[in-house]
């Protein structure tokens, strides 16, 4: 009886979205921080103002622009408030590199282009997009006025997933206390500096029938219909607010703007180009106090 309940769900919606039909969808986007930031020797004020710099690579709002076969997401443009941004230097720089950029699906010609600025240089993150072998869970639930079904998934992250970075974990009890006091302050004018990415994470989709196109926010796709809430690792997105055919239609199109690479090759970019950084600053850093006369 449920099966045939899903299905005449599916059957009498499908008759509502015709071959040009268009949506929009925004999703609030939130990530947690791991407790292990900033060394046990971080005070819970020290955290809490960290948490705050990092509130803006933390929480964000992108917008889905969704048809039958194809998607853009996009982080919706906002001005930031004083005090947030992630901080400055090279800490925010690089994990201003690791966020997300406009990103489209194509999920009929298997294809995903991500689109990124990094040190100035554009590039077209171009590849197969990426499968996830979706468990059916049997559970639903309600989210805003839309009935939604429950899946799950095993992902590969990719070593450069800013979302799914932890600070790597040391043998604080070999340290000094004059060590662990400089861990924390490293950690916190460079969080970047020790951090590690888990090789696999475990997925939970919420989607619904009511809107069946295999569409979802970011890389996820693949299920019956839309996805409404995805929770992976620390990261928890989901939507808010939903716009069927609206007046203002951005268009769906595929770019072509930037050098194209493989998501493999601009992991390599950006792994060179953070030695390099870092290379230069230890370098910069045994000049001493002397060594800012050398600049110019």
């Amino acid at each position: 009886m449920r099966r045939i309940l899903i299905w005449s769900l599916l059957l009498c919606t499908t008759s509502m979205f015709a071959q040009g039909f268009q949506g929009k969808a925004y999703y609030q986007s939130k990530t947690t921080m791991d407790d292990s930031w900033g060394g046990r020797q971080m005070s819970e004020e020290q955290k809490k103002r960290l948490t705050e710099r990092m509130k803006g690579f933390l929480e964000k709002v992108y917008i889905l622009d969704f048809s039958r076969s194809a998607s853009t997401y996009k982080e919706e443009e906002r001005i930031e408030a004083p005090g947030q941004g992630g901080g400055r230097g090279f800490g925010r720089m690089m994990m201003g590199s690791f966020s997300p950029g406009k990103q489209y699906k194509n999920v009929k010609d298997g294809v995903m282009i991500e689109s990124k600025e990094f040190f100035g240089k554009e590039f077209l993150i171009k590849d197969n997009l990426p499968k996830l072998a979706w468990k059916m869970e049997g559970e639903t639930k309600q989210i805003g006025k839309y009935l939604c079904f429950k899946a799950t998934a095993l992902k590969r992250v990719d070593e450069l997933d800013f979302s799914s970075m932890r600070r790597r974990r040391n043998n604080d009890d070999d340290k000094t206390a004059e060590q662990k006091k400089q861990d924390s302050i490293k950690a916190i004018n460079d969080p970047m500096s020790q951090v590690e990415v888990p090789k696999e994470i475990l997925v939970t989709a919420w989607y619904t029938l009511d809107i069946p196109v295999n569409q979802g926010p970011g890389e996820y796709w693949g299920l019956p219909g839309l996805i409404l809430e995805i929770s992976a690792d620390k990261t928890t997105i989901l939507c808010s607010k939903i716009v069927m055919n609206p007046d203002d239609k951005d268009p769906i199109e595929e770019p072509t703007k930037g050098k194209e690479v493989t998501r493999a090759e601009y992991n390599d970019i950006v792994k060179k180009k953070m030695q390099e950084m870092q290379d230069n600053r230890g370098r910069g850093g045994r000049g001493g106090r002397g060594g800012r006369g050398g600049r110019g």
